[in-house]
């Protein structure tokens, strides 16, 4: 196999990741459309041009690419996630280890994600 279809394959895995992220909130779908993304920009122009002008997928793809904006509502998917797995694994898991290494990954991924901005800045010239 052609390790350009590889990638395809793995990109279109992302993509149908990424739209059951729109209908469950534990699953979030901008990662995995930024996975899709690159994926299919290794594997597939083709692809890779259909997602970023994708009607619904594509502007968080182009606000990510050109101004490196998350979206407030991306971030507060994201943080929710982790707080409603966090707590899941204290209920249900009670092996501190778990939560420690869960709440390792979570609190540098949420300082990165909230570091971000939620919409593009408008500069100086665009305003005139």
């Amino acid at each position: 196999m052609h390790p350009g279809h590889i990638y395809l394959v793995f990109g279109w895995l992302a993509v149908g990741l990424g739209v059951v992220g729109i209908f469950l909130p534990l699953l979030p779908t901008t990662p995995f459309i930024l996975l899709a993304a690159w994926l299919f920009g290794k594997g597939s122009p083709r692809a890779h041009a259909w997602l970023y002008n994708h009607p619904h997928l594509g502007p968080s793809l182009r606000h990510w690419n050109e101004h490196g904006v998350i979206s407030r509502r991306a971030k507060i998917m994201a943080a929710s996630a982790f707080v409603l797995m966090i707590g899941a694994s204290i209920i249900f898991v009670k092996m501190p280890w778990v939560i420690m290494v869960q709440a390792m990954i979570a609190i540098p991924v949420c300082i990165f994600i909230f570091s971000r901005p939620s919409s593009p800045r408008v500069s100086v010239s665009e305003t005139k």
